[in-house]
């Protein structure tokens, strides 16, 4: 299968470098040292597993240098949509399908804009790792799958041909009927292990496994469910409970990939998690709190670490 990843961090890296390694026709799009130590020495995956060398794929700077394509995976930061679809639209124009696999629950529409909504299929990626140098991803979990599906519900044949591509490559996949429920269930946790993680600057070890932090936590998660729910989604009555077991479960040195933005002084995408759940509460009328401190207190940050006051 001939695949372009769009957006080559710790998602797409993963993902696309189990792909390459799997036999298929895997083009990488980056940008600086990132591209051309991949350039150099190829992708180096630094996994629970064991460390896999990428080399047989092909790595560029500009989507059009990938040519005819099957599927774009497409995984940059939600602050970067529009200005990443853009350049896909000679790929998608010969037929190119893009599979969205971004944090948050709006990304498809937003690519959809840009490029039409027939071709591009929501997603949802359960995988945890972090640009450790150029060339680089270290991952800290043994997380690794892909969902995702069309707007219709439909198996169609595009979604189920990329899904045993995945299959083959060694990583769970599956095609979902219901792929925006999926986002938001996701959705609870995400938003709110990176809004705390970026509030406390602390993993996930500190995080849900302190007696009085816990309530907080609970708190943020039962937030984002029932702005789900109040916007048409249909989540378990225990989600916040789920989610809660899920984090305890991680390892304790994990952080939210936002944590490590903010430590390097990184645009965030906190526009597209905390910040959505609180503009979704305030459409809806339901109050989010703890999301809207989170927003309010890291908003400062948002286009990177703030320039001095004069």
């Amino acid at each position: 299968m001939r695949i372009t990843i769009m957006g080559s961090g710790a998602v797409g890296g993963y993902f696309g470098g189990l792909l390459a390694l799997a036999g298929n026709e895997v083009t990488f799009v980056a940008r600086g040292a990132h591209l051309a130590a991949m350039r150099r020495a190829g992708l180096r995956l630094e996994t629970p597993k064991g460390v896999k060398e990428v080399t047989g794929a092909r790595f560029v700077e500009h989507p059009v240098e990938a040519g005819a394509c099957d599927v774009i995976l497409f995984a940059v930061k939600a602050y970067d949509i529009e200005a990443a679809a853009a350049p896909l639209k000679p790929l998608v124009q010969g037929g190119a399908t893009v599979i969205s696999v971004l944090n948050g629950v709006d990304h498809q529409d937003r690519i959809g804009a840009v490029l039409g909504q027939d071709c591009v299929l929501g997603g949802l990626a359960m995988v945890s790792g972090v640009i450790t140098a150029p060339g680089v991803i270290r991952y800290t979990s043994e997380m690794s799958s892909l969902h995702f599906g069309e707007a219709d519900g439909r198996m169609s044949a595009r979604a189920l041909a990329f899904r045993d591509a995945c299959v083959a490559a060694g990583f769970d996949a599956k095609v979902l009927a219901d792929v925006r429920t999926a986002q938001w269930a996701k959705f609870v946790g995400l938003s709110t292990n990176a809004a705390l993680c970026s509030l406390f600057r602390l993993p996930a070890g500190y995080i849900y496994h302190d007696s009085e932090i816990v309530p907080m936590a609970l708190c943020a998660f039962s937030e984002v469910a029932a702005v789900a729910r109040a916007a048409g989604f249909t989540l378990p009555d225990d989600a916040p409970q789920r989610a809660l077991a899920i984090h305890q479960s991680f390892p304790k040195t994990m952080y939210a990939s936002m944590y490590h933005d903010l430590a390097k002084g990184r645009p965030l995408e906190l526009g597209s998690l905390s910040g959505h759940v609180v503009r979704e509460g305030r459409r809806l009328g339901v109050p989010t709190p703890i999301h809207e401190v989170a927003w309010l207190a890291l908003k400062p940050y948002l286009h990177g670490t703030p320039a001095p006051l004069a």
